[in-house]
């Protein structure tokens, strides 16, 4: 074994100390250097057209795609100049020969890796993540066309464990993993594709959007689960024992999670909540953000975002404020004193409305004279508004505002609260 392992370290001290081995270093070397020259110069141009607003699709995806092929397709194009310039001078090129075909892989992934993950929003977990696929995948390629990945993954098929007739092998767990992470990948790209076209389509409504991207999502990651375990060999019958344990977990304990998904579908189907809407369920007031497989996300104007189990807008009653209208009447009630005018009153009031940017003149503001109280005259001015996510608020004070600086120039009082004490006989006068 000592003098194997001697003769094999002779060999490649005799290869690279050959002077054909020290010129396709010297141009490796080169080549290196001038990429990186280039990458210096032109990655930050690259970026820059990139980020151009108004930039057409066509043109964003060849500055972004140059980016990530500048470095290995400069270095392809140098080493295949410097491979040209060796035969011509009839050396060997063995170490260019293998470096060609590893670049031109690089490449290919790297471009591959960029258009699945267009499917995807832009975070640095994603970015991380594009680095380890592209990476791995390239690792593989250059061990297979090195030579060395036969027998590492016959090392990895050696090391396995029996179960029954079952065998159940280090590769055989790599080879399930891989593929689940590679059909998930192509499950959520290419639902991620659908739900961008069902947004640009006018013919879609908002709730339908998410009904179809709820569903394509699901039923592609199931069906990317069931092709990966067919394709490592594992009968899917055998799953129908796994199968009914799981309807006895969802009957028992996943009951309320499985009452929630079902409820978000309903409410997606029947349409009666959808994003955009005003809605009052139980305390909270908001509009909803979004729909989601377990609940509802309802934003108040406080900008708070509360998480609703879809269950419970099933199950309780909803006040949806722009289920077939998105207009909503605020009523404000003032009291005048008996001594003045009601429909001088009633006149300034319906001005009063008109103060509000946000009041609408169609439906005009009615003023109606509801009852004659104890204390005054009552009157009630009724305003409609648009746009009750804005709240109602501010358009209340500034009519309330209004109304009471025309009452005032037109000396109009409202009374105070108060009451007449009748005395029918005097008190015993006490001594």
């Amino acid at each position: 074994m000592t003098e194997r392992l001697s003769i094999l370290l002779q060999q490649a001290h005799v290869f690279w100390t050959s002077p054909a081995v020290l010129y396709q270093l010297v141009i490796l070397a080169v080549a290196v250097g001038i990429t990186l020259l280039l990458r210096n110069n032109l990655a930050p141009r690259l970026e820059a057209m990139a980020e151009i607003t108004g930039t057409r699709q066509w043109q964003h995806l060849l500055s972004r795609s140059g980016q990530r092929l500048l470095v290995p397709l400069s270095l392809l194009l140098w080493v295949m100049i410097g491979r040209g310039v060796m035969i011509a001078s009839g050396l060997e090129s063995q170490l260019l020969n293998l470096v060609i075909p590893l670049l031109l892989s690089l490449a290919g992934i790297r471009l591959v890796v960029y258009l699945l993950r267009k499917g995807f929003p832009v975070t640095p977990a994603l970015k991380a993540w594009e680095n380890i696929i592209s990476l791995s995948v390239w690792t593989l390629v250059a061990l297979h066309l090195l030579g060395i990945l036969p027998p590492i993954l016959q090392l990895l098929d050696s090391l396995a464990v029996d179960f029954g007739d079952a065998r159940i092998s280090l590769l055989y767990v790599l080879k399930l993993m891989l593929l689940i992470a590679l059909m998930m990948a192509l499950a959520f790209w290419l639902s991620a594709l659908i739900d961008r076209r069902m947004q640009k389509s006018p013919y879609v409504t908002p709730g339908l959007q998410v009904a179809l991207a709820k569903f394509s999502r699901f039923f592609l990651l199931t069906l990317a689960i069931l092709l990966s375990l067919n394709l490592v060999g594992i009968d899917l019958t055998t799953l129908t024992v796994f199968g009914g344990a799981l309807g006895v977990g969802l009957g028992f304990g996943l009951q309320r999670i499985t009452s929630n998904f079902i409820s978000g579908f309903i409410l997606i189907l029947d349409r009666s909540i959808k994003p955009g809407d005003v809605v009052t369920i139980g305390e909270s007031f908001g509009w909803v953000q979004e729909l989601r497989a377990r609940y509802i996300v309802v934003r108040n104007r406080d900008g708070v975002d509360t998480l609703i189990p879809n269950e419970n807008v099933i199950t309780n009653e909803v006040i949806n404020w722009s289920y077939a209208d998105r207009n909503i009447r605020l009523r404000i009630q003032v009291e005048i004193s008996y001594d003045d005018d009601p429909e001088q009153a009633m006149a300034l009031m319906r001005e009063a409305a008109s103060v509000s940017p946000r009041a609408l003149m169609e439906p005009p503001p009615v003023v109606n004279l509801v009852e004659f109280g104890d204390n005054g005259i009552l009157l009630e001015l009724r305003v409609w508004i648009a746009d009750p996510e804005a709240g109602v608020g501010s358009v209340r004070s500034a009519i309330n505002l209004a109304i009471w600086r025309a009452f005032k120039e037109a000396r109009i009082t409202i009374p105070y609260p108060q009451r007449d004490l009748h005395i029918k006989t005097p008190l015993p006068r006490q001594e």
